[in-house]
């Protein structure tokens, strides 16, 4: 089974490094990060990861913007794109199918269920790659 390949669009550079560590680490899956907007749609272009984890709120361009961009090329409509956001709106949470996303992951998030729950959402195969428990 190959290695799964994540872009990770969000301009929060430590958090960022959490979350590829976590990803690389416990899932086995290759992760790139794009911390701009425009970054983030080239490497998504040419890239063409299995799927997107993209911050809703960013300083350059928000989120829904990115998303939008991303629907709208041919190259990159069809790529799984998980929302992270610090919203507790309900109305989107709910809104993952009309918003053509995969799912929505709210921050903060719990690091050792970050992989699990990026795998349930993506419909994909998921082995612990570490026995880790929690304190």
């Amino acid at each position: 089974m190959s290695s799964k390949h994540i872009l990770l669009i969000d301009d929060e550079k430590y958090l960022s490094l959490v979350i590829q560590t976590c990803l690389v680490k416990l899932g086995g899956w290759s992760v790139s990060i794009a911390e701009s907007r425009q970054d983030g749609l080239l490497k998504a272009e040419t890239e063409l990861p299995d799927a997107i984890l993209l911050d809703i709120m960013m300083a350059d361009l928000d989120g829904w913007k990115v998303l939008e961009h991303l629907r709208a090329n041919p190259k990159t409509e069809k790529i799984p794109v998980i929302l992270l956001t610090v919203t507790s709106n309900p109305v989107v949470k709910s809104d993952s199918e009309q918003l053509q996303v995969a799912g929505i992951l709210a921050k903060p998030f719990e690091p050792l269920q970050l992989v699990p729950q990026i795998a349930t959402l993506l419909n994909w195969d998921y082995k612990p790659r570490l026995n880790i428990s929690p304190p």
